[in-house]
């Protein structure tokens, strides 16, 4: 399973949450927080949505109300994407 990107994240954003802002996904925003780039935790929650319908990824909603950043986001999702992966040195 591949692993999420920023460029995709940021896809999926403008995709299912919108262009907040003119070019509020423009630039070094990995640490910049959702809210400070114009989304709301509804733009998240949609955001998260597709994730799951695109990488199978279900977060819960504990973990979802945690992400406040998109290093966060992609961090998160691509752990739970490592977790799923067999290991190879258990075959």
């Amino acid at each position: 399973m591949r692993q999420l990107t920023l460029e995709e994240l940021i896809d999926l954003t403008r995709t299912h949450a919108g262009e907040s802002e003119a070019g509020a996904l423009d630039g070094d925003i990995l640490d910049v927080l959702f809210t400070n780039l114009g989304y709301d935790s509804l733009a998240l929650l949609e955001i998260v949505a597709q994730i799951k319908q695109q990488y199978g990824i279900d977060l819960s909603d504990e973990a979802v109300g945690t992400l406040r950043t998109p290093r966060e986001v992609i961090a998160k999702v691509n752990e739970v994407i490592r977790e799923k992966q067999p290991n190879p040195r258990e075959w």
